[in-house]
């Protein structure tokens, strides 16, 4: 049901006859630009629809807004679509859609039960609700989640995990051909320091009986070796730069009492902006000298770290070496990652089970390997390699410093690697549109990757890099534990659902009969309710923006959450019960949807703009706007639901199947765009 470009269709020839009266050839843009003011109207008094495009049109046509507006009433043909167009202010059209068509769409929508998987495994389906195929089906990849295999995974992933998954949905639903693909990090520096670290620190017991937590603490072992390390070296350069900052300070305040005595208001405010500068230089070193002074004191405390900081004091290298024997093909290397892998492998995989988020494809950066050399020849080959100090660059325009793709030492980087896996996605999939859920902090290495890859010949493919804010505490600092670790995401989940069961209890402690619920059956629908609180808290944030993360708001049972959501789900199935019908009941009995008051209209227009909604999420996907439509969705039902003249249960027998039909058509839209943010229902709470 594309109701907004089916109503913005009708209006072309209108629009293009007004320039050609004028003598004029609209171009696409403008007429475009002219379609996208066609929005849903913000004030239901205003009618359904608002064109607002009369004022910036009346430069290029030369006419008053009022004028064009005038021209427009006249001759759309809004037949069968619209009841009623009028004029408002200076030149704003209004639109109200005809009751019979409101009541055609929701009826289509209400019969319209043809399942759609949401992942290529048919494992996840949904109604169809009416939705129809897009003008023009795109071969769309979406590259999401992307962890370091070599440690567990933490709060930083849920980002591009649940937001990768709901554009993913939100695609194949539409009618697009989707591939996701999970570029894992199982390759490169972070396995030199795993092997490094299992010969070196390595505790075979403990990995027979537990290896993913063995694992992870030789990973995290290494890193604090590295990082104290790497303090012990560079603490002398920092105290050398505090001393050379405290001088330039000095110098600072001396030019600026000889500027005061001047009295030059000009240089007196350079001269206080460099104090200013200086202070703060100050203030940032000292900071970093003390805090590594005080982890260096700790490790010294530490009989078998301080021991190890000087066995193992070319750490740095020794972590290179591996990995260059690994990117070699070392037997012994290999052979160790080809026995640590697969745990890594179980270790995230436990968790997206969890999350119920499944892919395609799970390339890793070592799928890659053997690309990397044959890539730089064809680089090389177009001409767009420089060696620049022995490193082999690509010098881009706007951009300060070039991607290097292979190092003076002959190894390859993550850009390298990128270019490779479009190169291979565009020979075995041939995508239109490849979408790159990343953090924000990655947009300047995408930017040069898309002009690499422009340049190389791939100027057909639409690449789109999602960036994302960052998950913050309650100290509006990111997410962290009270130790200053990075939040583990399952101990997240975890803990959203240990949250969640504490709503459950409280819902099903406070039923009229007692308690319905066993303790099982109340941990299965914490599981539901507490991953979806999680999954909702971030979708339903803008996505470039940073968001503080509270788990009582999440899970709270009024507001635009997940757990408001699944309630309403709830609450429309027991409305069958207490009718003493089933759903299926009303499906199969040829039931027509009704109109018979306001409330049950705004509802039905609401419910009819399920797919205008979704094409909006893919406009600049942000899954937040089909969070925004489901909450209204919810509240203008419970605002049908609770009037008096909206009776479901002990109305008429027509009315009362029409009515049930509206509740069935509003569950399942629920339950449909639940599903499209990877989030499940419950039949009860």
């Amino acid at each position: 049901m594309q109701i907004l470009s089916q109503i913005r269709l009708r209006f072309v020839p209108v629009l293009e006859s007004l320039f050609t009266s004028k003598g004029l050839a609209a171009t696409k843009e403008q007429i475009d630009a002219a379609l996208a003011m066609i929005r849903p109207a913000q004030n239901p008094q205003f009618g359904d629809y608002q064109a607002n495009f009369a004022m910036p049109l009346a430069k290029p046509l030369g006419l008053k807004p009022i004028e064009i507006a005038q021209r427009v009433v006249a001759e759309v043909e809004l037949s069968g679509l619209c009841s009623d167009i009028s004029i408002a202010g200076p030149g704003f059209i209004n639109l109200k859609l005809a009751d019979e068509f409101l009541c055609q769409q929701a009826n289509q929508a209400f019969h319209d039960s043809i399942p759609i998987a949401l992942d290529r495994a048919g494992e996840v389906q949904v109604d169809r609700l009416g939705i129809s195929a897009p003008a023009s089906i795109e071969n769309v990849v979406v590259d999401f989640s992307s962890p370091n295999v070599a440690k567990p995974m933490h709060v930083g992933h849920i980002r591009s995990t649940v937001i990768g998954d709901s554009l993913a949905k939100v695609c194949r639903y539409l009618g697009h051909q989707v591939t996701t693909d999970n570029h894992l990090g199982d390759w490169g520096t972070q396995f030199g320091m795993i092997i490094y670290g299992f010969r070196h620190f390595g505790d075979p017991s403990a990995y027979q009986k537990t290896p993913v937590p063995e694992l992870s603490r030789i990973y995290r072992y290494v890193r604090r070796l590295m990082d104290l390390l790497e303090k012990l070296r560079d603490s002398p350069k920092w105290e050398q730069a505090l001393s050379t900052a405290k001088q330039r300070l000095d110098t600072c305040q001396a030019e600026l009492d000889s500027v005061e005595t001047a009295g030059d208001k000009a240089e007196l405010k350079v001269a206080r902006k460099n104090i200013a500068d200086a202070q703060q230089q100050i203030k940032e070193l000292e900071e970093m000298l003390s805090k590594a002074q005080l982890q260096l004191r700790l490790a010294a405390q530490d009989e078998t770290l301080s021991r190890d900081l000087v066995q193992h004091a070319d750490l740095h290298e020794a972590v290179l070496a591996e990995t260059s024997k690994l990117h070699a093909g070392d037997p012994e290397n290999v052979t160790l990652w080809k026995e640590i892998l697969p745990h890594c492998h179980d270790e995230i995989d436990r968790v997206y089970r969890r999350l119920h988020v499944s892919f395609d494809h799970c390339f890793g950066e070592s799928h890659y390997h053997d690309r990397l050399a044959p890539l730089v020849s064809l680089l090389q080959k177009q001409g767009l390699i420089t060696v620049s100090d022995g490193a082999r660059c690509i010098f881009l325009e706007n951009f300060d410093a070039p991607m290097i793709v292979q190092k003076r030492d002959g190894a390859f980087l993550y850009a390298t690697t990128d270019l490779a896996t479009i190169q291979y996605r565009m020979e075995h999939w041939q995508p239109n549109r490849v979408l790159y859920v990343v953090d924000h902090r990655q947009s300047e290495h995408f930017q040069k990757l898309f002009a690499v890859a422009q340049r190389m010949g791939y100027q057909d493919v639409h690449l789109v890099h999602v960036s994302f804010g960052t998950v913050m505490g309650n100290d509006g600092k990111p997410f962290k534990t009270r130790e200053g670790d990075t939040v583990g995401l399952e101990g997240l989940i975890d803990d959203a659902v240990t949250k969640a069961l504490e709503v459950v209890a409280k819902l099903d402690d406070a039923k009229v009969g007692g308690p319905e619920f066993s303790a099982e059956q109340r941990r299965e629908i914490a599981e539901v309710v507490g991953v979806g609180a999680l999954k909702y808290g971030d979708l339903s944030q803008n996505r470039t923006s940073d968001y503080r993360f509270d788990f009582d708001q999440m899970v709270a049972l009024d507001g635009n959450t997940a757990t408001y959501l699944q309630y309403s789900f709830a609450r429309a199935n027991g409305i069958f019960a207490r009718a003493e019908r089933t759903p299926d009941s009303i499906r199969t009995a040829d039931t027509s949807i009704q109109l018979t008051n306001e409330a049950e209209r705004t509802l039905l227009l609401t419910l009819i703009r399920f797919q205008d909604t979704l094409e909006e999420v893919l406009v600049d996907y942000r899954p937040n706007l089909l969070c925004n439509y489901l909450f209204e969705l919810t509240q203008e039902f419970f605002r049908f639901y609770n009037r008096p003249d909206c009776r479901v249960v002990g109305a008429e027998p027509a009315l009362l199947a029409s009515r049930l039909a509206i509740c069935d058509l509003m569950a399942r839209t629920i339950k449909t765009g639940l599903a499209l943010l990877g989030i499940q229902v419950v039949a009860k709470m």
